[in-house]
């Protein structure tokens, strides 16, 4: 490979580097900028691949480099400034501002802090691009369940969000509640793995009362597949005018209760199966059965 010694040495990680940063949305000139890359069949190599952000896309790419430059400019940055965030040249830019009212000159420590805050911001694009690399990554690492790995999945969701019987409170029955919808579809499907039969699941909205009550309901019906016949009565969370709630806005939409009929069976079959994985992991740390 060329350029096997020097600055360039570590190719890998090098490219490592300017494919996050390419999909953080930086243009070729703000990565190689970032890189010291001054080689641009480097640079090519380093990006191949890597289609470029939007905004640098033609037709429109100047045009939407001269809207950010004005819009920039208005809000008081320099040539300077304007020419590191964007990437184009000065004589463009001045092109494109001149008409513009110059900035007042700026306290230096504010100019700082202005430097400052654009440099977190272009951090936090990159980590967030770091995050979600990581993310899609362990996704397609899955592939498809077996039946036995769905099973072994449910029993853990169960033991760790589901109703449990107790020496002092006896209640033999699968209750399952939740507010994710992914966690949800799991334990439906995990239902239908065990063959538990529609018609013996029961479901029931918790939610806030100064939620969106209507819109709750319709949602998890739609999710789960079933009308209103297989719904309990809403229950409603009483406001506490001394509490700052944070699960606000459209995405709140409660809990969802999913219980199942006649399921004494079912939750001795789950109880067991649990102290089995238990057992799997350390046989001799049964000390907790009920």
């Amino acid at each position: 490979m060329a350029h096997s010694t020097g600055k360039y040495a570590d190719f890998e990680g090098l490219r490592d580097r300017a494919v996050t940063l390419r999909r953080a949305g930086l243009s070729r000139r703000q990565i190689r900028d970032r890189l010291h890359v001054d080689n641009n069949d480097i640079l090519n190599r380093l990006l191949e691949g890597e289609p470029p952000p939007a905004w640098t896309s033609r037709p429109n790419a100047k045009d939407d480099l001269r809207a950010k430059a004005r819009e920039l400019r208005l809000e008081g940055w320099t040539y300077d400034q304007i020419q590191m965030e964007l990437g184009c040249s000065k004589s463009s830019i001045s092109l494109w501002v001149r008409d513009l009212p110059r900035p007042e000159r700026r306290d230096p420590t504010e100019q700082a802090r202005l430097a400052a805050r654009k440099r977190w911001e272009h951090e936090l694009a990159v980590r967030d691009a770091e995050r979600q690399e990581s993310k899609a990554a362990a996704a397609s690492e899955i592939g498809a369940l077996t039946d036995r790995e769905l099973f072994l999945l449910g029993v853990g969701l169960y033991w760790a969000e589901g109703s449990k019987d107790k020496p002092y409170a006896r209640r033999e029955k699968v209750q399952f509640v939740n507010s994710d919808p992914g966690v949800i579809r799991v334990f439906l499907a995990w239902l239908d793995l065990l063959r538990v039969e529609r018609e013996r699941r029961r479901y029931a909205v918790m939610i806030h009362e100064t939620a969106d009550i209507s819109g709750a309901e319709r949602y998890w019906a739609d999710l789960v597949g079933a009308d209103s016949s297989a719904f309990n009565k809403t229950t409603l969370k009483r406001h506490n005018p001394k509490t700052v709630r944070k699960n606000v806005g459209e995405n709140y939409r409660g809990c969802l209760v999913v219980n199942v009929l006649q399921g004494a069976e079912l939750y001795r079959r789950i109880e067991g199966a649990w102290y089995g994985i238990v057992g799997a992991v350390r046989p001799s740390d049964l000390s907790n059965r009920t």
